[in-house]
């Protein structure tokens, strides 16, 4: 059965295994002579570089993996042995413990150059949906890696999270009893997470293999956001896109290794390298860098919802903690209709871009709050009325769900955008000669 026609590879190698199983040609044709628009920046490298991190994370932690102990009698001294007694035990885990929070890095500005540009726009939906959706594994499997060192900040960050699943009404309790293995975090739970967290980075590259395949489907999106039209909006994707990806890459890793060479514990928390003790409480609990964003949303619910005039209460202030903290990542799978105005890029909607750097600052602002304790003194309004960060983060948390449930269906209507270019080389020529005019 044929698969249709083939160049012929000068390799002769190549080609007589090529001709029996076409990898070499599909290759060649997906990612050798694939048109992409000619217009890309520098954000369109970190897709390549978030899979470069993918496979380091794959990689470094199957080694580690045949170094651990599962077990909360052994975990911590088996970490202890990596790091003083494996051959470049110490590397290895600095490579893991450092690449998960560069993995988000990429990620998070993977996620905002889609927003900017409007990437997640038709027809590239699912595209984006199969980004949420490793954007959930990936919190997942970190959540999972951060208890196997069974330090105090990881036992106590495990029993803190998996009790919130007890909010949910009926289900709550079996559901935490499922996923700890017990009444307690204790050695069926770290049995758990580690197998799964072992398991998710293969499901990682499986939701990634649906991502790249829905991409080169629809074709790029681009910072104009126009689609191409001509030959003359596209370059193959090899050598030029190769290359600026490989120097993207390499620019992304020389900051990487400063921070495994010379400040490996810089992005972790101190109280981890205390063994885990249940009988004593940290001072103050936090998950990592990448999570307190949402860690702050979850604790930014204080009161109990109720009818009002009665004693009967609907959703608890637990409870609605954990939906609003769920619901801040499901409500990114509805985006693509959230936001229906026709132009994508952020280039030419300057309402939009005003509200969505709001978006980022409002972001980066609930994360300064999740990682700080609650009702800390801000400022004093009058002598008996003190703001604290926990109103900063009510008020950060509205304003997250403002701009996808209020803010983006009304500039999707009133917004009014600049005048787009006629096409993508055009953009890019009127560019260049405006630039040599100024020159």
């Amino acid at each position: 059965m044929s698969a249709g026609p083939r160049t012929p590879f000068d390799n002769k190698v190549v080609e007589w295994f090529d001709s029996r199983l076409p990898i070499f040609s599909m290759m060649q044709k997906e990612y050798g002579v694939f048109p992409t628009p000619r217009n890309f920046n520098y954000f369109w490298n970190f897709g390549a570089i978030a899979m470069f991190m993918l496979v380091t994370m794959i990689l470094s932690g199957i080694t580690l993996a045949m170094h651990y102990a599962a077990n909360t009698g052994l975990a911590f001294n088996s970490v202890e042995r990596i790091m003083r007694d494996v051959n470049y035990g110490w590397l290895l885990r600095y490579i893991h413990m450092n690449g998960a929070s560069f993995f988000f890095i990429a990620v998070y500005t993977h996620i905002f150059r889609g927003l900017y540009y409007g990437s997640y726009k038709q027809p590239r939906e699912l595209l984006w949906i199969f980004g949420v959706v490793i954007f959930l594994l990936m919190m997942a499997t970190a959540f999972m890696g951060y208890v196997l060192p069974w330090g105090q900040m990881s036992y106590w960050g495990a029993t803190v999270i998996t009790n919130f699943f007890t909010a949910f009404p009926v289900v709550g309790e079996s559901i935490q009893t499922l996923l700890i293995g017990g009444f307690s975090v204790d050695n069926p739970t770290l049995n758990r997470f580690f197998a799964l967290h072992y398991l998710l980075p293969f499901v990682i590259v499986a939701v990634v293999f649906l991502h790249v395949w829905a991409l080169h489907v629809t074709g790029s999106n681009n910072p104009s956001g126009v689609e191409p039209k001509t030959k003359d909006d596209t370059l193959p994707f090899h050598p030029y896109y190769t290359m600026k990806d490989s120097f993207g890459i390499l620019v992304f890793v020389m900051v990487y290794c400063v921070f495994v060479f010379f400040m490996p514990n810089a992005l972790g928390h101190p109280d981890n390298y205390i063994p885990a003790n249940p009988m004593v409480t940290p001072a103050h609990i936090v998950p990592e860098w990448y999570f307190l964003p949402f860690y702050a949303i979850l604790r930014a619910v204080t009161v109990d919802i109720g009818i009002p005039f009665t004693d009967i209460t609907l959703i608890t202030a637990k409870l609605g903690g954990v939906l609003l903290m769920f619901g801040s990542i499901a409500i990114l799978m509805v985006l693509p209709w959230l936001d229906s105005h026709p132009v994508r890029s952020a280039r030419y909607r300057p309402k939009f871009k005003l509200f969505l750097l709001l978006f980022v600052l409002d972001v980066l602002v609930l994360g300064k709050m999740g990682g700080m304790k609650p009702d800390v003194s801000l400022f004093h309004i009058t002598e008996d009325i003190v703001f604290t960060t926990t109103h900063l983060s009510q008020i950060a948390t509205f304003y997250y769900f403002a701009f996808f449930i209020v803010v983006l269906p009304i500039l999707s209507r009133v917004e009014k955008a600049l005048p787009l270019p006629a096409s993508i080389h055009e953009s890019v020529l009127k560019c260049k000669t405006s630039c040599e005019g100024n020159v």
